[in-house]
């Protein structure tokens, strides 16, 4: 039995309780605040930050480094930038994150975002809260530059925070590099942080993209399978350019071209060698021949173990 002053606090009224909603009118859904509205603000505070710390030094960064042993090529020039900084790299696997991060140094390791889809890893409050908490991630709309999300990434620039950004918008869906959008270019041209671009070789290998699914894409802009490939051990390569900024008359339309011809260089470079990349730009290299998909699938380089991998030529050399 319950006390008798319990028994009168549960047969009252408003205020005391909350008000009865009126049968004869709908309920309205439950909002929940995911994709581009999450507020990923907490995970920038200093506990998560610890907890992100801890987490990626002594889990995320020794397991990238096993499944995906990587020779890194250029990194010296990122030990000297202070930061912020943008990365702007191609995008083949959800591997890349990982990869990319590891091979930053410490300095910049531990204050950088990740610019992640909003309709893939923020669609659920679940994946969001583990997004934002293991990678730093905050939520972009992939397929524009919209006003929600570069407001919050030159807002994170300006308090010093790197972005981590793949300007195809997406995973390649056939392995070759793909058409850049000019959001790593906006981003520079409003806060003044230095680009710094990047070419990942490799990672479609370790973590392959499934196709999507009898056309089913998972909402928003998005064209990502839900499933999960299966995780291969696999060398990587590495290769981060040099810093570029944009000049005093260039705007992003501008600059976007310079940044996507530098990633492709790095592409081209991890192809061949330093000195044909950038003696002969050929662009099938990095973007695959014109040619239909199962021609274009046929023409991506063989696979590789980690026993079978080999440095790059030492810089500059000539065949």
């Amino acid at each position: 039995m319950r006390p008798k002053a319990l028994r009168k606090l549960g047969a009252a009224h408003f205020p005391l309780t909350r008000p009865m909603w009126p049968s004869s009118v709908p309920r309205p859904p439950k909002r929940r605040r995911v994709g581009l509205e999450y507020d990923t603000t907490w995970s920038r505070r200093y506990p998560a930050r610890l907890v992100r710390a801890i987490l990626t030094d002594n889990v995320t960064v020794p397991l990238t480094r096993f499944v995906a042993p990587a020779i890194i090529e250029g990194g010296a020039a990122l030990e000297r930038m202070q930061g912020p900084v943008i990365i702007a790299s191609n995008h083949a696997s959800h591997a890349d994150t990982g990869v990319v991060i590891a091979a930053l140094p410490l300095h910049l390791r531990h204050k950088v975002v990740v610019a992640a889809a909003s309709d893939y890893f923020f669609d659920t409050p679940l994946k969001a809260t583990m997004a934002s908490l293991v990678l730093g991630a905050i939520p972009i709309e992939r397929t524009k530059v919209s006003r929600r999300s570069a407001a919050s990434a030159l807002e994170l620039l300006a308090d010093g925070w790197s972005v981590i950004i793949y300007p195809e918008g997406g995973r390649t869906h056939d392995g070759w590099m793909r058409d850049f959008k000019s959001g790593a270019a906006f981003l520079s041209v409003r806060s003044g942080a230095p680009v710094i671009p990047v070419y990942l070789e490799g990672t479609a290998r370790v973590l392959p993209k499934r196709p999507v699914e009898k056309g089913d894409a998972p909402g928003g802009s998005g064209s990502e399978s839900t499933a999960s490939s299966r995780l291969r051990r696999a060398p990587v390569t590495v290769l981060i350019g040099r810093a570029l900024r944009p000049t005093a008359d260039e705007d992003a339309r501008g600059f976007g071209p310079r940044i996507e011809a530098a990633v492709a260089e790095l592409g081209r470079e991890a192809s061949t060698d330093y000195w044909t990349a950038r003696r002969s730009p050929d662009a099938a290299l990095t973007y695959g021949p014109e040619a239909a998909a199962w021609r274009r699938s046929w023409a991506l380089p063989a696979p590789r173990r980690v026993t079978e991998r080999q440095p790059l030529p030492d810089w500059p050399t000539q065949s």
